[in-house]
């Protein structure tokens, strides 16, 4: 076996009940929840096992979203189970960070509980929107979102195939509606409260920045791949002033595993809720093995798979 590569989910993929069997088996698992709940003072096993409305809403869903991946990443770590490289799509970023070594998981769910509160208040609801783009042949897309006018950009570089577009509602509708006639396969707009990866959350990586810096950021002791960059990044300041910038940046996971890929990985352990990073990865490279792990059963099959 190559190198394995640890990623993580980004703000979609929760759900009601994730995580749930690794906090009733797993000690290690029930201590991350009790850490997140501590530091955010609010339980985060309530709302990650009761409670579906403010699940959903961003400000308490980044919070619950990193615990419960970096839950089952705890359970993983205790069965002696460890990566080569490290990276996670948007708010999965503080995970893959997290088990790089790079920050303490305590200041990590505090770090993004402030992160969720910027970006959901950052742009009034209903003025922005993102929209999935899905082609069979490669369109000018970024060319087509700077000839409308208005804020609207390539948000997310998911695998081929798929890109995701970011801004002001009308300007969104507009490019859709121009890529559509260009070739496009399908236009499918996202239910998501804000235009996430866009310049129109400048203001809250500006906010975000700044409460970067009340916390330790460590060099990684293994590679951490930037989505802004899709390179690994080391120094501590840089990695502060890339997690600033990547809430108004676009999201390169694409490029992201095709850097990591390149860097000798050839298996990828999804770590979370849902399977949206392995359904990226099938698109991207199907010759590398994939596993995702969300349930325990999963882990059983991930160790039996490693630990030969």
């Amino acid at each position: 076996m190559g190198k394995i590569a640890f990623v993580f989910p980004g703000q979609g993929a929760q759900y009601l009940g994730m995580a749930r069997d690794f906090y009733e088996q797993c000690p290690g698992s029930r201590e991350i929840f009790r850490k997140a709940t501590e530091a955010v003072g609010f339980s985060i096993e309530e709302l990650c096992f009761e409670d579906e409305e403010r699940l959903h809403q961003t400000r308490y869903t980044q919070p619950a979203l990193l615990t419960a991946s970096c839950a089952i990443l705890k359970a993983i770590e205790d069965a002696g189970i460890h990566p080569d490289m490290t990276a996670g799509l948007s708010l999965g970023e503080y995970c893959a960070l997290t088990a790089a070594g790079g920050l303490d998981f305590r200041e990590a769910v505090q770090v993004v509980a402030s992160r969720g509160r910027y970006m959901e208040e950052e742009v009034p609801n209903g003025k922005g929107a993102m929209t999935a783009v899905l082609y069979r042949r490669e369109l000018p897309m970024e060319e087509i979102c700077a000839a409308v006018d208005g804020t609207v950009v390539v948000a997310n570089y998911n695998c081929p195939g798929q890109r995701v577009i970011s801004g002001e509602k009308e300007a969104v509708e507009i490019a859709a509606k121009k890529l559509l006639e260009v070739g496009a396969a399908r236009c499918v707009p996202l239910k998501v409260s804000g235009p996430f990866h866009s310049p129109m959350l400048k203001g809250a990586g500006e906010k975000l920045y700044e409460r970067l810096g009340e916390v330790e950021i460590k060099r990684p002791v293994i590679p951490f791949i930037s989505n802004v960059t899709a390179e690994p990044v080391q120094d501590p300041a840089q990695i502060r002033e890339l997690l600033g910038r990547q809430v108004c940046s676009s999201v390169r996971w694409e490029q992201s595993v095709r850097r990591m890929i390149a860097d000798g990985a050839d298996t990828f352990v999804e770590i979370g809720p849902g399977r949206t990073l392995t359904g990226f990865m099938k698109k991207i490279d199907r010759s590398v093995k994939t596993f995702n792990v969300e349930k325990t059963e999963n882990l059983e099959e991930l160790k039996a798979a490693v630990l030969e």
